[in-house]
């Protein structure tokens, strides 16, 4: 489900126009393509992904309307899983040639002449793998290399190599020089665990303020749905999502970097300590190791539900009645997240 979860929400950031043209242009080095607009972009997945039975969530093809020139097609396959995919470079083969396909057949119902036909041309395409895995992206990104015997039949081989996007490649000083919505979103993406939140340190104090400032309004509810699947990957449950989201949308998005000093090993150690009182409870731990992870998980989220709040402007007596905790439990999180003095 956390897989599932996550190729929805690149789905979703990459369906959206004013992002996808944001990817273009930040993580694309092709002059032509740095003044594409959200206009300027169509969405035709829905029209392939029929036609393409390994077709997933993830997977996205946009038509670019070049001012001035050919349109210009992108595929754009996204890529969470710890194991590359090694056959990619074929499954790009076969998008291309879908894509190309139904240009030619829309070229066909115009009824051009002979004289137009020999004059006829395919537009570009443009693959892209965007990767947010662990590791270097090891798989071959040009089709040549694939085939056998390449060196002797090289001239008979369809020639193209794919772009790959590697989020790692990127440190949170990178992503904050490109200064836009999808920035923040990919600096929420590198968060996969615990020890995430302290990137957050790493953005400058007016980063926040600029991106207010030029961030379209409909954004904000996608942006707690990312929030959401970076919840999702810590293990969360779905009950405290809801609650921890709503906080943070409603303190906007400097709610999100007040906890840059968040000391990682210390708030580890009260939620190993509360999952293990979690699972026991449930008859789960008692010595093994499979219930302990689970008592932690549900500790760690608890400790994220309690930060969340203490954002909300609740008091630790308040977040201690709502959550049925001890306050000096609550307290203790606060402390180790460094929100309130250790003196308290």
């Amino acid at each position: 489900m956390i897989r599932k979860a996550r190729d929805n929400s690149f789905k979703v950031i990459l369906g959206d126009p004013d992002l996808f043209a944001e990817f273009i242009r930040d993580f694309i080095k092709i002059d032509i393509l740095r003044d594409i607009s959200p206009e300027d972009i169509e969405d035709m997945t829905e029209r392939f992904l029929p036609l393409f039975q390994e077709g997933r969530d993830s997977d996205t093809v946009k038509k670019i309307n070049l001012k001035g020139k050919a349109p210009l097609y992108v595929i754009a396959i996204v890529e969470h899983q710890s194991e590359v995919s090694y056959r990619t470079s074929f499954k790009m083969l076969q998008y291309i040639t879908l894509v190309l396909t139904e240009y030619e057949k829309e070229a066909n119902k115009e009824k051009i002449g002979a004289s137009e036909l020999k004059a006829f041309k395919y537009p570009p395409v443009l693959p892209i793998v965007f990767y947010d895995g662990p590791g270097n992206w090891t798989a071959e990104t040009d089709f040549l290399n694939k085939v056998e015997l390449n060196d002797v039949f090289h001239k008979y081989i369809p020639k193209f190599e794919y772009e790959v996007v590697r989020l790692e490649e990127y440190s949170v000083e990178d992503l904050v020089r490109f200064g836009d919505t999808l920035s923040l979103i990919m600096i929420i993406a590198k968060m996969r665990t615990a020890d995430g939140i302290k990137l957050f340190g790493k953005v400058p104090k007016d980063y926040i303020e600029k991106l207010k400032q030029g961030m379209p309004p409909h954004l904000g509810k996608l942006l707690a749905d990312v929030i959401t699947v970076l919840l999702k990957r810590i293990n969360i449950p779905d009950d405290e999502i809801e609650p921890i989201t709503t906080a943070i949308h409603e303190r906007r998005l400097q709610a999100m970097f007040q906890i840059e000093n968040y000391d990682v090993q210390e708030t580890r150690r009260i939620s190993l300590e509360e999952g293990i009182e979690i699972g026991e409870a449930r008859g789960e731990a008692r010595g093994e190791a499979r219930g302990e992870a689970k008592g932690e998980a549900k500790g760690e989220a608890r400790v994220v539900q309690i930060t969340a709040m203490f954002m909300q402007k609740k008091t630790p007596e308040e977040i201690s009645a709502a959550l049925n905790i001890p306050v000096e439990k609550v307290k203790e999180v606060l402390r180790a997240s460094r929100l309130i003095d250790q003196a308290q």
